[in-house]
């Protein structure tokens, strides 16, 4: 911006704004080269023949969000928690690092634990060892959770103090919606194909390696979800936060 000093003859490009104890000045450089500050008072420029006021811009503090990435109301201050005996279990890393960026604020505060089972076949072994019981429950969030497959086989008589949800993808990738990936839809992976180098080649990425990248940087919010994984997740946080809440409960 150029503008004339008013009753000075000086015309010069605004290069800068400073504040002193005297109040607001701006900066001024001619075609010279010369900088000179000036008051800013009312109507003290010309701005195309224009009089006119300058002031200092001062940007707007943001104001800290009040929700979190799940939707919830964010308590602010939080301090951290000693680990509460309840876990969360999930499938995969992918799936824990989904999870924690939806629901990592919520989860803080409760002082819930997610931890990898590294599939799902390993689930009888980690609950034989970690011994579940009234206080010290388990959520499992599964992959591919559907009648009759055999991931709903793995989580049968799992008993009281373990409650397992999921979502019908085969992966959480699917879980993410497609138009949040910037994809029209999720390819149809033959079976016995691997799913992820399937999907990647359909969609024209190198590699799963580039794939989760791709849909890891997509979620922000519980926006970006499918309702399955929204709905399963919230239930095992209830179900591992209040030991008073029975399965059917939740």
């Amino acid at each position: 911006m150029v503008v004339e000093v008013v009753g000075d003859d000086f015309v010069g490009a605004v290069v800068g704004a400073e504040r002193t104890y005297d109040g607001d000045f701006v900066r001024l450089e001619d075609r010279r080269g010369t900088q000179r500050l000036f008051k800013l008072l009312p109507g003290a420029f010309l701005l195309e023949g224009q009089r006119v006021t300058l002031r200092r811009y001062v940007a707007r503090q943001q104001s800290a969000p009040t929700h979190s990435n799940s939707g919830s109301r964010k308590v602010q201050g939080v301090k951290a928690k000693v680990a509460m005996p309840s876990r969360i279990w999930v499938e995969g890393i992918h799936d824990a690092a989904i999870v924690e960026k939806v629901w990592g604020h919520d989860l803080r505060v409760e002082g819930v634990v997610v931890e990898y089972l590294e599939g799902l076949d390993n689930l009888p072994e980690r609950l034989a060892e970690f011994q579940p019981g009234p206080g010290r429950r388990i959520g499992v969030l599964a992959d591919h959770l559907i009648e009759g497959t055999k991931e709903s086989r793995l989580v049968e008589n799992v008993g009281e103090h373990v409650l397992v949800t999921g979502h019908p993808y085969i992966d959480i990738w699917a879980a993410v919606k497609p138009a949040s990936v910037g994809i029209r839809a999720w390819p149809d992976v033959p079976r016995g194909e691997d799913w992820k180098t399937g999907v990647c080649q359909r969609l024209g990425w190198s590699d799963p390696k580039e794939g989760w990248h791709r849909v890891y940087d997509s979620v922000s919010t519980f926006r970006d979800m499918d309702h399955t994984l929204i709905g399963a997740v919230e239930r095992l946080v209830d179900f591992v936060t209040n030991p008073e809440l029975s399965k059917a409960d939740v």
